[in-house]
């Protein structure tokens, strides 16, 4: 066994083409060396095997031509709603801020008194004798009050509007839900048909919000 052994470590040692081993015998101990033994010793020749090639490893695949290239599953896109588009007015006759989808209010007509040209309290017009009781210009002669006469004659007046912001598009948005969900709780079964269908739209509207 301890002369296989030999033989073992003498074929590690040696190259990478296959050599010859000598086993030299000689008063009764076996020798392996790599060069021919004495001549008092008897001589075996032990030829080695040639080394096995180391296994080579496949080339790498070349990946396919574009055109044969199985195609991506195409992701799906998230429908992009813009914000809504909302117009900021201020009423001519009060001042009072209100909310409108088209920015064009049409002119109407409205009492001069009610556009501050008159500073005298409507009640004051209206609790004298001589105050203007009708909006005719010709029932009102001779009576000279200047309230009366800002009461009974109207003139052509418009609001204005401004394109409000994204930001503000969706505030006023989101108060008109909230005031109409409520309006929704408040209300009886029979009477919430509309309200539900306005708060539909106005659920579709605020996507372009999120």
């Amino acid at each position: 066994m301890r002369g296989a052994a030999v033989a073992i470590a003498l074929a590690a040692t040696a190259g990478a083409s296959g050599e010859t081993v000598y086993k030299c015998e000689a008063g009764g101990r076996t020798i392996y060396q790599q060069t021919p033994c004495a001549r008092d010793q008897r001589q075996q020749a032990i030829r080695l095997a040639d080394p096995a090639p180391p296994a080579e490893s496949p080339a790498p695949r070349p990946p396919p031509p574009a055109e044969e290239r199985p195609a991506a599953a195409p992701v799906a896109a998230r429908a992009f709603t813009p914000p809504p588009t909302l117009f900021g007015c201020i009423r001519a006759t009060d001042g009072k801020p209100y909310t409108s989808r088209d920015g064009e209010p049409q002119p109407y007509m409205a009492p001069l008194g009610v556009l501050g040209a008159v500073s005298q309290p409507l009640a004051d017009t209206y609790g004298s004798r001589g105050a203007a009781i009708a909006s005719a210009p010709e029932l009102n002669r001779g009576k000279g009050n200047a309230a009366a006469v800002a009461t009974s004659n109207y003139v052509w007046v418009q609001d204005q509007c401004r394109q409000l912001s994204p930001a503000e598009a969706c505030g006023a948005l989101r108060d008109e839900a909230e005031s109409n969900q409520r309006a929704i709780r408040q209300a009886f079964k029979s009477e919430r048909g509309p309200l539900e269908a306005k708060d539909a739209q106005l659920r579709q509207q605020l996507q372009g919000c999120d």
